[in-house]
């Protein structure tokens, strides 16, 4: 009978969003695959260092017993399979057990998302980030250059979200750019008993929130609703989760505050939001990645 992952958390992740391969990078990106694939090669017993959601890969997988897996992470990377050796076995030096990779030496491996039924893809590509959330998988672009995460809570997968386009659609993000704030804020009072719509980052969510429910005596999660929102547009963000019946430890409606600092005093492994700039910022102080969706994220199109 085939092994199945079905009812398991499914992260999917690049080796750039794993481990720091930022120097190896920089010979991959001038063109000359070959040179890196060597340079791979030659440092095939020297363990990468940790990137920027080896934190939140590591805390996912602390989920699993032997009589009960509930995390599968899996390589999916433009890396060369050779390169892949070396992958492999940082994961292994760091105990991470991953036992699956799909390597592509350059091309784009978004597509076997939809196979692997994944609930979360990390990339350092944007294009590949795109593509997953075009197909329905909640993806970001990790920024490399993030602060790490913090050590402080070993027992705690902590993960930030922001609320429109992220976790709801972006429906009122739509009136907000369209008209102001004035509006936007009449238009969430108006509609406070009226949930919004699921946004890309719904689904896991949801399967964290099956995680959790799951739960071990030795890992748990605590999640944050982080969000430029204020009242009175604060209640039909709760609303809404309430009619989903799914719980945020914590939830900061800032009402356009800058969110690093108050990222930094959570000190999340992970935090997602949709707008480059809130990224930008919050990765000086935490892990972060950007969710290419919604109005803020649409390409230019032409004539």
């Amino acid at each position: 009978m085939p092994i199945s992952l079905d009812g398991q958390l499914v992260v999917a992740i690049s080796s750039r969003a794993l481990f720091d391969f930022e120097a190896e990078n920089q010979v991959f990106e001038q063109g000359d695959d070959r040179a890196y694939m060597q340079l791979q090669l030659d440092r095939l017993d020297q363990p990468a260092a940790c990137g920027v959601a080896f934190s939140l890969v590591h805390k996912l997988l602390s989920f699993n017993t032997p009589e009960h897996p509930r995390v599968e992470v899996v390589i999916l990377s433009r890396n060369d399979p050779v390169s892949g050796m070396r992958v492999f076995r940082s994961a292994k030096h760091y105990g991470l057990t991953i036992q699956r990779g799909v390597f592509t030496r350059g091309q784009a491996p978004w597509r076997y998302l939809r196979p692997l039924r994944a609930n979360l893809f990390l990339s350092a590509h944007l294009s590949d980030v795109r593509a997953a959330l075009e197909v329905g998988v909640p993806a970001a672009q990790v920024y490399p250059q993030s602060v790490r995460a913090s050590g402080a809570h070993p027992n705690e997968v902590r993960i930030a979200f922001d609320g429109d386009a992220v976790l709801f659609s972006d429906e009122a993000e739509q009136v907000f750019q369209a008209q102001g704030l004035n509006a936007f804020q009449q238009h969430e009072a108006s509609k406070a008993g009226l949930p919004l719509a699921g946004g890309p980052f719904k689904p896991l969510l949801e399967a964290l929130h099956r995680l959790q429910n799951a739960g071990t005596a030795d890992m748990r999660i605590r999640t944050a609703l982080v969000t430029a929102r204020s009242a009175p547009a604060h209640e039909r963000a709760i609303r809404t989760l309430m009619d989903w019946n799914i719980e945020v430890d914590e939830a900061m409606f800032l009402g356009g505050l800058a969110k690093g600092e108050f990222l930094r005093e959570f000190e999340p492994d992970f935090f997602f939001d949709d707008q480059t700039g809130h990224i930008e910022h919050a990765a000086q102080h935490v892990p972060a990645g950007h969710v290419a969706s919604g109005i803020s994220n649409r390409l230019p199109t032409t004539d």
